[in-house]
């Protein structure tokens, strides 16, 4: 289920100690493989965590559905709660003229500089979403995934459609990957190692953003690689969605220009993909054809793992637990860059 990732390193369990009894295990986590590693990013040792029994059979009964309310309800008691202990966050900062057009950042109080940057893109079909929903968890915990690995982590809201049609997301995302870089020193970041991850509907942003390097600008994309997280590539395929046809259109000459694939098996951005076993049957289907699509190119098969027993926000929800099937694949992806 897993591609690219055969290597000859040898993988050595490590074991906390009784000093971090009673602190929390995500803490703890990133403390402790900190103090291993010293400056710089953060990469586990440790074996993959699957995903405990008692969580796949909540998953289960949910289904191959998108349903990020009763997810949530997993998932949430997992997560961190503010005040965030050792990572300074500064909310909604201004990367564009719309009131959407905002980052929240997250960083480590303390490490070196020249820390990688983990960029995030929410999904929500294209015409709704938050990066941050009122009393959420999510999607502070990709952020505090990031931030206690020894990355900042820049959370990403964009401007929706229908008032905002296509490219608003491709042009938003290089407005907010140019402000991190513009920033870089500031946070103690190094421009050069920005990482966007996108998922769901962010996916689908993020794809379109690299596969069209007319927004790049002339620095080029910004973007040492991409993560795609169970989103949509390829518009010809199939009956697309209302969010999908507010954003893009429907007329099928443009559906065309505007789909991913073609852009992507020709980028030199290194990309990983993920999906979730439980996804949608249309969404699995998109990643599916990424994946062959991209196999069968000059570019080549990329990092690609099937998350097993997970659904479509589980996939997400999960990062910064003790779940870390899709985290640790990430860490390898920003260590190698493939």
């Amino acid at each position: 289920m897993i591609d690219r990732l055969k290597t000859n390193r040898r993988k050595t369990a490590y074991h906390v100690t009784r000093a971090t009894k009673g602190a929390s295990a995500n803490i703890v986590a990133g403390v402790a493989v900190a103090a291993l590693l010293g400056a710089g990013l953060v990469f586990p040792t440790i074996a993959r965590a699957q995903m405990p029994p008692d969580i796949a059979e909540k998953i289960a009964a949910i289904g191959r559905v998108v349903d990020p309310e009763n997810t949530g309800k997993i998932y949430t008691p997992l997560q961190e709660k503010e005040p965030y202990a050792g990572v300074k966050v500064t909310r909604d900062v201004k990367y564009g003229n719309d009131a959407r057009n905002v980052v929240d950042i997250f960083v480590p109080e303390t490490g070196a500089a020249g820390r990688p940057v983990l960029m995030f893109v929410h999904g929500g079909g294209m015409i709704r979403g938050n990066k941050r929903p009122p009393g959420s968890a999510f999607y502070d915990n990709i952020m505090l995934f990031a931030a206690r690995r020894g990355m900042v982590g820049v959370n990403v809201e964009y401007r929706l459609a229908p008032q905002f049609p296509w490219p608003a997301g491709n042009e938003d995302l290089a407005a907010a990957v140019r402000l991190v870089a513009d920033k870089a020193a500031d946070l103690g970041a190094d421009p050069n190692r920005i990482y966007l991850m996108g998922h769901s509907a962010g996916a689908t942003h993020v794809a379109s953003y690299v596969s069209h390097p007319e927004f790049h600008g002339p620095k080029g994309s910004g973007l040492a690689g991409a993560i795609l997280s169970s989103g949509g590539y390829d518009f010809t395929k199939d009956e697309q969605s209302e969010g999908r046809i507010a954003y893009f259109g429907s007329d099928p000459a443009l559906l065309a220009q505007r789909s991913a694939v073609a852009g992507l098996i020709k980028t030199s951005i290194p990309l990983m993909m993920s999906s979730a076993e439980l996804d949608p049957p249309p969404i699995a289907a998109q990643s599916a054809l990424l994946k062959d699509a991209l196999c069968k190119s000059e570019h080549g098969c990329v990092r690609s793992i099937v998350l097993p027993k997970h659904s479509h926000m589980s996939e997400s929800y999960a990062i910064n637990t003790a779940d870390t099937q899709l985290s640790d694949q990430i860490l390898e992806f920003i260590k190698t860059r493939k």
